[in-house]
């Protein structure tokens, strides 16, 4: 007689948030991220099972970056890359982008001790690497 309507939930845990958001690949991953205190609102670590709100602002650190969300909506389950944008707005500075960047080339250039100088392939290669950026 009467459909089945499902709202979306108002609020969240938020360990099942940042999974369902795509930033962790397992909510697990998600949980334990929480737990070590890289999940942050208001400069506070927080718990797995906070409950997390619209318009909160919410920073998770993801290596060596940091990422900064504001919180639109709660999903009712996890969504598609694609519809992240309608849940939550990535407030992240590039610069934590460019760190990231930065790294990569650092570690691409790094040679282990004692290998020697590089020889001229290696040397095109770097260029290479150079030009491109």
């Amino acid at each position: 007689m009467f459909a089945a309507v499902s709202f979306p939930p108002v609020s969240m845990r938020i360990d099942k948030w940042l999974w369902c958001m795509r930033l962790f690949k397992t909510r697990a991953l998600a949980t334990a991220a929480c737990r070590v205190g890289s999940v942050q609102i208001d400069d506070q670590p927080l718990k797995p099972a906070r409950e997390v709100h619209a318009g909160e602002l919410i920073k998770v650190k993801q290596g060596l970056v940091t990422r900064t969300l504001r919180v639109i909506a709660a999903p009712a389950s996890r969504i598609a890359a694609k519809l992240v944008p309608e849940f939550c707005t990535d407030l992240t500075p590039p610069e934590e982008f460019e760190k990231l960047k930065t790294h990569r080339v650092q570690q691409i250039l790094a040679r282990d001790r004692g290998t020697g100088r590089p020889t001229k392939r290696d040397r095109r290669l770097l260029d290479q690497l150079r030009d491109v950026d």
